[in-house]
């Protein structure tokens, strides 16, 4: 399809226009937030208590404005309340995932997303992909980069709270920062072309600082560098895999990254396969290490004691092993996957702090609950998994007192899921009701009575 039309289409598609940076254009709800002192009751047969891993049965949640007032079991009302039954469902918060790609989307390499696709049209495929993760229950979302983008996602973010499209509440990192020749960096390509890395360059500590307080500037409320390169398998003594990559910044140098994002009062993720450069993430004192594929157990000691997050996003890896683009890169995914997953388990075994995060992007949004499923599957009971998701990523993305848990005073982000997802942790993947600051985007059960 030509690109006018592709536009064309996407634009016909999108529930509401994206305005265009500058714009002072009036909020436009879809649909609108309740009105001041409004009270919404929602009656479920369960009622997920995400801290104890424990079912309420009944289970009610009373929402005013923005916010919940109470969470338990059903007790007396006024005469004739506004109650919405939604009957067999469990009631539950909204899901997290702390590792998503807004600007990405499956079927095109990630580089030739960059050359092919310009940033208008990616930002309104970025709008397209929010609201698919807010319909499958993502209330909330990290997103870990924009690929070559820039700073778009800071358009996308103010749009969602402004009213303008729906969404999951964001954290945004702009562009994920890199070395020169380092990932991202148009590897491969022709060299006289000069083809421009899909992250932002730093070879020094100072352009790090630079980069991190320009991106901040640009509207970023997180930092994410990329800290090992090239992935390769290799036999070991042993004659097993073990995952080897060039390491990129220094503990130093990652040791400064971290303390301007501290001055600046935000964090920093790093995009972290393997040893040595998850040691030197660790010992810098970043905030989580993303995908996490192996971790020595000096690593594992280190994120214990200073509660740094490992966000496996097992699902994208599941997907390239499924989607290969040719027999060689199927073997590799493959034998890639398996290394990851037996390494999960180990993690998990050791009890290094996690946190939920799929990766979606290169596979279709709307999918990622399946990060839940496979954590579970790979030896993460699922109350652990739900507390990971939820207390866990509430934590990571700096709204521990907010989001992540039905509790009065927290924000009205609430699923209905079809299941136990303590008994079936694929219920997440059955989201029947989401309602994100007290505002119903989805609801396939009966009508609401009186």
């Amino acid at each position: 399809m030509p690109a006018r039309a592709l536009i064309r289409a996407l634009l016909l598609a999108a529930i509401l226009p994206l305005p265009l940076l500058g714009q002072n254009l009036p909020p436009r709800p879809l649909p609108p937030p309740p009105a001041t002192g409004a009270e919404t009751i929602l009656h479920a047969a369960h009622l997920l208590n995400v801290a104890q891993g424990t079912l309420i049965s009944p289970g009610e949640v009373i929402v005013q404005g923005d916010r919940i007032t109470y969470a338990g079991p059903p007790h007396p009302l006024p005469p004739n309340s506004p109650v919405l039954d939604l009957g067999p469902l469990t009631l539950m918060p909204g899901l997290i995932d702390a590792h998503v790609h807004l600007f990405l989307h499956p079927g095109l390499d990630e580089n030739l997303q960059t050359v092919e696709e310009s940033v208008p049209q990616r930002t309104i495929m970025a709008t397209l992909n929010a609201r698919a993760d807010l319909m499958a229950g993502f209330t909330a979302e990290r997103d870990m980069g924009t690929e070559g983008a820039g700073s778009a996602s800071t358009a996308v973010r103010n749009a969602i709270n402004a009213g303008l499209i729906p969404g999951p509440r964001l954290r945004i990192t702009g562009n994920a920062i890199s070395i020169t020749g380092g990932h991202e960096d148009a590897i491969g390509y022709n060299p006289a072309l000069h083809i421009p890395s899909n992250a932002t360059y730093a070879d020094s500590t100072d352009q790090l600082i630079y980069d991190i307080r320009e991106q901040i500037k640009e509207g970023a409320d997180m930092v994410k560098i990329y800290q090992t390169g090239h992935d390769r398998l290799v036999l070991d003594a042993q004659g097993k895999d073990m995952l080897v990559a060039p390491w990129q910044f220094t503990t130093a140098q990652l040791a400064a990254a971290v303390a301007e994002a501290h001055r600046l009062g935000t964090r920093v993720g790093v995009h972290c396969t393997t040893e040595p450069a998850a040691l030197y993430a660790a010992q810098a004192g970043v905030a989580s290490i993303e995908h996490a594929l192996y971790l020595s157990p000096q690593t594992e000691a280190i994120m214990r004691q200073k509660q740094i997050y490992a966000v496996p996003t097992l699902a994208v890896f599941e997907y390239f092993a499924d989607h290969p683009d040719d027999p060689a890169e199927g073997k590799f995914m493959r034998d890639l996957y398996n290394f990851h997953t037996a390494q999960f388990t180990k993690q998990v075994a050791a009890h290094v702090p996690m946190v939920v995060g799929s990766d979606v992007g290169p596979f279709p949004h709307g999918t990622q609950a399946r990060e839940l499923v496979l954590m579970n599957k790979f030896g993460l009971p699922a109350p652990d998994v739900l507390r990971d998701d939820l207390i866990n990523g509430a934590q990571l993305l700096m709204w521990a007192d907010s989001i992540g848990q039905l509790k009065p005073g927290f924000y009205a982000d609430v699923i209905a899921v079809d299941g136990d997802p303590l008994s079936d942790i694929s219920a997440v993947t059955r989201v029947r009701f989401v309602m994100k600051n007290g505002v119903i985007y989805k609801n396939e059960t009966a009508p609401p009575h009186q």
